[in-house]
């Protein structure tokens, strides 16, 4: 995860907005649906005029509408988009500050919800992150994001279908949509570290190396990094689904209620997941650590073994090597043969010995 870092001398300048994150390549892009139980219409790549003509149409006063802004590198356009549900300018800097963290947030009778997405990043195994907020407010719902991207290809085409109840129902349903479909890619990213925790696994039983300390160390900061983007969505979810004060969230009607609940449900599902992909690294990695000291240990028996066994003869060879001429069977014919039969002797004995206590 970035880390946040903080200029220590700064300007404040009152309603100054900036973006923060790195996805300024592609052109903003606008999409609205515009749509009741009886038909719908969409626009896309739409401007900003004709948004606020479709949202003050009171033609369409009860119709629910759905922006979709693909881009936040334009803050100007991102301050007027939310000036069309009178947001505070607070908000808009949130939208725009990608390095915060989850959270909800009622003021006035406009709900600001922000999330972050997370898919992993296959080929060097960490995780890239886009953070989606969105506003609420009467029968708009307004979402950013920072990219463009699929995660709502599946919501508009229940739109465009007309399946399901996502006609029938408000906004405030159709914000519990695009929160589950976000919500799948952290079930995603978490099945793929799955597999990944796995083959870690194995890899630490079949050998020492080092590196494999170095794959799950980064795949455990990768882990405690999701479980920091879950936990404060958690306890968002918490709030939206309790139904013990009705008026908490005026923009959440208690019929959708059960629905924030099963997001809270998953939430929990997924924080228990973590936790327990958590628990088997480090089980892995105890596990390796443990291999190697068994491992170390046998290199040290075995070659202590060897030392024992070269002690005596070496012992022996320093005796008789020592230039004295009074020396005992220093002169016998047979001498040489009878030394290497001693030390032949010497080490079978050893040799037996250890073997009857196991040491090798």
């Amino acid at each position: 995860m970035k880390r946040i870092e903080y200029n220590k001398v700064r300007k404040v300048v009152p309603n100054y907005f900036e973006y923060n994150g790195e996805h300024t390549d592609e052109p903003i892009e606008i999409q609205l649906f515009v749509f009741d139980e009886n038909g719908y219409e969409e626009y896309n790549k739409v401007s900003l005029e004709r948004i606020v003509k479709e949202c003050t149409d009171e033609k369409q006063a009860d119709d629910i509408k759905w922006i979709n802004v693909h881009g936040l590198h334009n803050p100007d356009l991102i301050k007027n988009i939310g000036e069309l549900v009178q947001v505070e300018p607070l908000i808009i800097g949130d939208i725009l500050n990608v390095h915060r963290r989850t959270r909800i947030e009622e003021l006035g009778d406009v709900l600001f919800f922000s999330i972050k997405s997370v898919l992993p990043e296959e080929e060097q195994g960490s995780i890239k992150t886009e953070q989606v907020s969105f506003l609420l407010k009467g029968n708009t719902i307004i979402s950013f994001q920072e990219k463009k991207s699929d995660y709502f290809t599946h919501i508009r085409e229940r739109i465009r279908t007309g399946t399901g109840i996502v006609r029938k129902k408000k906004n405030d349903y159709l914000l519990y949509l695009m929160l589950d479909a976000i919500m799948e890619n952290f079930f995603i990213t978490i099945e793929r570290y799955e597999t990944r925790i796995a083959k870690l696994a194995d890899m630490a039983r079949q050998n020492c190396k080092e590196n494999i300390i170095e794959d799950i160390e980064k795949t455990k900061d990768n882990l405690v990094y999701l479980k920091r983007a879950i936990a404060p969505l958690r306890d968002a979810l918490l709030s939206l689904k309790s139904d013990r004060d009705e008026d908490e969230y005026e923009t959440i009607r208690k019929t959708t209620h059960t629905y924030f609940a099963r997001l809270h449900q998953k939430c929990l599902e997924m924080l228990d997941q973590t936790d327990y992909d958590l628990t088997s690294l480090d089980s892995a990695s105890n596990f390796h650590y443990a291999a190697q000291s068994q491992r170390m240990n046998q290199i040290m028996k075995t070659l202590t073994i060897f030392s024992v066994i070269f002690m005596p003869l070496t012992f022996i060879v320093g005796v008789y090597g020592m230039n004295f001429d009074n020396m005992p069977e220093l002169h016998t014919e047979h001498g040489y043969y009878v030394v290497w039969g001693i030390m032949m002797v010497s080490i079978i004995v050893m040799v037996i010995y250890f073997k009857k206590k196991d040491w090798f």
